[in-house]
């Protein structure tokens, strides 16, 4: 396996590129939107210049894994000779769906299709494909060069070979690859999005505030950040839609959103991407200040 193609160039996309670069991988970096792929490649360049301050890579190491990145606007171009691909479009179900039929016709036959969602079914996405037992899951966790588990989900129809070349690919990346079924949430997000939903629940209905949520978790349970400060860093849209589908997935209440949840959202209070969540971020500040709206008044 040699070249990788990596659609979309998000926070998610534009990290697992410069992973499968730094590891020697060719890599084809999809978007429709040029000014995005452009940022893209400004953040990757950032990324590795912080680990070659580190000495964890040398100078040629980031100039080469840089070398071997290509971006494409045309999603034909750019799978035309992938030995895998990997999506890490928006967590849209009718997004992912088109996604993978254009995939599917696109790529070589023998290209294994992967995606990076962290809740949507597998086995859903394999079924509008005419080899769905070449689909799998390989969800990175954020920062993507930074955190070393791959969650690998097989869905109903994907072959063992696959598996064991995703798990493999997984290691070489130096991640530790875990395999799970294809299940609403998987494993990570849940147990994650339930936690975060209770804590936005403990917030909602009074019971403590922001920091006091946040340092509890933090400073009783060993969690290097506390759930609300994560939600943000995740993007509320992102745990909501995933609340959302475990909801729908199993039909049980225990995964209903949080109306505080849902409210923030709408109104376009989205976590650190849109500068206040449960926090507010100020651009070049470190500083975590709460939201006005929940400071007691």
């Amino acid at each position: 396996m040699q070249y990788i193609s990596v659609i979309g160039s998000g926070t998610m996309g534009n990290g697992i590129a410069h992973v499968f670069a730094q590891n020697g991988y060719q890599v084809s970096l999809i978007d429709i939107n040029a000014a995005a792929l452009e940022k893209a490649i400004q953040t990757i360049s950032k990324n590795l210049d912080r680990q070659v301050a580190k000495s964890l890579l040398s100078e040629q190491q980031k100039v080469d894994a840089l070398g071997r990145i290509k971006t494409f606007t045309v999603l034909a171009e750019g799978v035309s000779n992938a030995d895998l691909v990997v999506e890490a479009a928006t967590e849209n179900m009718s997004i992912k769906l088109d996604l993978f039929r254009q995939l599917d016709a696109a790529s070589p036959a023998h290209a294994i299709l992967a995606s990076n969602t962290s809740s949507i079914s597998i086995t859903k996405i394999a079924a509008v494909t005419k080899r769905p037992e070449k689909v799998i899951g390989m969800h990175f966790m954020n920062p993507v060069p930074v955190m070393r588990l791959v969650e690998v989900i097989r869905g109903y129809a994907t072959s063992d070979e696959v598996t064991k070349t995703v798990m493999d690919l997984s290691q070489k990346l130096e991640k530790v690859p875990v395999e799970v079924n294809d299940y609403p949430g998987f494993v990570a997000n849940r147990i994650l999005m339930p936690m975060i939903n209770e804590a936005i629940y403990t917030l909602y209905e009074g019971v403590a505030g922001v920091t006091e949520i946040d340092t509890v978790m933090k400073l009783g349970m060993a969690h290097p950040m506390g759930p609300l400060q994560l939600a943000d860093f995740i993007g509320l849209d992102v745990c909501l839609s995933i609340l959302r589908v475990l909801h729908e997935g199993f039909g049980n209440p225990k995964y209903a959103p949080c109306p505080l949840l849902v409210n923030m959202v709408e109104a376009g209070f989205k976590g650190a991407k849109t500068g206040e969540g449960f926090y507010q971020y100020t651009a070049g500040s470190k500083d975590l200040v709460v939201s006005p709206r929940f400071v007691k008044r």
